[in-house]
């Protein structure tokens, strides 16, 4: 288990959307569910929303590095996208 209690201090949201950045596929609700204490529903929808501008962010980063611009990083970009499918698919939560 990873401690993401100092990562943001503050909104645990914003520990939670590290679980679709970083996490593989499948493990988003066993990383939710084990989280202390347990997030309500408004909480996860600001951790996805927290989610989505950091994968909407590593996509233009991204973009970025691929077009040659400055501060781009072209590595950025795939897990961005990955992480951003991940969001998709569990929009049903």
């Amino acid at each position: 288990m990873i401690d993401f209690g100092d990562l943001f201090a503050g909104d645990p949201a914003c520990d939670l959307a590290a679980a679709w950045i970083l996490l593989p596929d499948d493990t988003t609700d066993r990383f939710h569910a084990a989280y202390q204490p347990a997030p309500d529903a408004a909480t996860l929808r600001r951790a996805r929303g927290w989610a989505v501008l950091r994968a909407l962010s590593g996509i233009l980063i991204g973009e970025a590095g691929v077009r040659g611009r400055p501060g781009g990083k072209a590595t950025w970009g795939p897990p961005a996208q990955a992480a951003l499918r991940r969001l998709i698919a569990t929009t049903q939560h």
